[in-house]
C-alpha cells in the first residue's frame, strides 16, 4: 500500500526506486531504535502541492537528530527543497511524507557514527478514519521525560504505542489513550487530546508528552477564534465529566472521540468546538481559510 515498482524515494543523497534501496543490516537504528523520523502532510491546494508547515517539521527533526547525537547536517531549506521533488518525481499532490535518519553499523549501545536520510511519500486518508472513536485507557504508560526525551520522534520511542494500541484494539476499541507517571492524561498512541467542559477547552502540557504540530496549530486557531484554552494536567475522572473530546496528530488530523472505556461523551459532536476546528483545520491546510479576528 505504500509504495509499488514505480515508486520513488529520496535515500543516501539520490533519487532511488524504492524497489531498490537497501538498508544496511547493521544500522544502529534497526538493532536499538535510534533513528528519528517525521510524519508530514502535503495537500493539492489551488497553487499546487503545499507541505504543511515544512519548517516547523524539519526543525524537529533536527532537533531530533541532535538530543540522539545523530550525525545530520542538511538543513530546512534543503530539506524542503528535496520533499517538493520526491512528491513531484512521483506524481503526488496529497501525500503523507516520511522522513527518516537511519543511524551507521554499530552494535554498541551508544551513538553510531554517520546517519542516512531516507524520504518516503504516499497517499494516505486520515490514519484514524472519519467516524467517532471509541477509546480505552491502556495499562501502560507514556514514558517518563527523565528516561529519554519524550519530545523527539525517535523511532524506538513508538514500541510504547505498538504494546498500547495492541491492547486495546485487541478488545475491540479504536484507539488507546495513555496516562503519564502520575496518572494524568497524556495522549493517545499517536496524537494529542483536548477535552471540552463548559465550554473551555483544556489540553495537557508539554512536558510529558509529544509537542504536536498539529496541537500547535490547533490552540492557533483558539486564540485566534477567542475559545477559551487551558493548558494544564487533568485526570482520567476529569476526563469522564468532559462534555467531548477529540485528538489531534498530522496523520490524524482533528477526530472526535465518541467515548472513552465506559463514558460516552454527551455532547453531539457537530455541536462541540472539536467540529468547528476541525473543519477548520481542514481548511487551513488545503489554504482556503480567511483569517478571522475576534472583537
Amino acid at each position: 500500500m505504500y509504495y509499488d515498482e514505480n515508486t520513488v524515494i529520496f535515500y543516501n543523497g539520490e533519487f532511488v526506486k524504492a524497489t531498490e534501496a537497501k538498508v544496511s543490516l547493521y544500522s544502529q537504528t534497526l538493532h536499538y531504535g535510534n533513528g528519528v523520523f517525521e510524519g508530514i502532510r502535503s495537500y493539492e491546494t489551488s497553487e499546487g502541492a503545499k507541505i504543511f508547515k515544512a519548517k516547523e517539521h524539519y526543525e524537529r527533526l533536527k532537533f531530533g537528530a541532535e538530543v540522539m547525537n545523530i550525525d545530520f547536517d542538511y538543513s530546512v531549506a534543503q530539506l524542503t527543497e528535496l520533499t517538493y521533488e520526491l512528491l513531484e518525481r512521483n506524481g503526488l499532490k496529497d501525500a503523507y511524507i516520511r522522513p527518516l535518519v537511519v543511524t551507521g553499523e554499530n552494535m554498541g549501545v551508544f551513538s553510531a557514527e554517520g546517519s542516512d536520510l531516507i524520504i518516503q511519500c504516499w497517499q494516505w486518508g486520515k490514519l484514524m478514519g472519519e467516524r467517532l472513536l471509541r477509546v480505552k485507557t491502556s495499562r501502560f504508560q507514556r514514558p517518563n521525560p527523565n528516561a529519554c526525551f519524550v519530545e523527539a520522534k525517535v523511532t524506538g520511542h513508538y514500541i510504547n504505542s505498538i504494546l498500547a494500541s495492541n491492547e486495546v484494539k485487541r478488545a475491540g476499541y479504536d484507539e488507546a489513550l495513555l496516562l503519564d507517571m502520575n496518572g494524568h492524561v497524556a495522549e493517545c498512541s499517536g496524537a494529542n487530546i483536548f477535552m471540552e467542559k463548559d465550554g473551555c477547552l483544556y489540553t495537557p502540557p508539554k512536558g510529558h508528552i509529544m509537542a504536536g504540530i498539529t496541537r500547535a496549530t490547533v490552540l492557533e486557531l483558539c486564540e485566534e477564534l477567542g475559545f477559551e484554552v487551558k493548558e494544564q494536567h487533568f485526570t482520567l475522572a476529569d476526563l469522564k465529566s468532559a462534555d467531548s473530546a477529540f485528538f489531534t496528530g498530522t496523520a490524524a488530523e482533528v477526530i472526535g472521540l465518541q467515548s472513552i472505556d465506559e463514558y460516552e461523551f454527551p455532547m453531539e459532536w457537530k455541536s462541540s468546538k472539536g467540529n468547528q476546528l476541525m473543519k477548520l483545520y481542514k481548511q487551513e491546510v488545503l489554504g482556503l481559510r480567511k483569517k478571522q479576528t475576534v472583537l
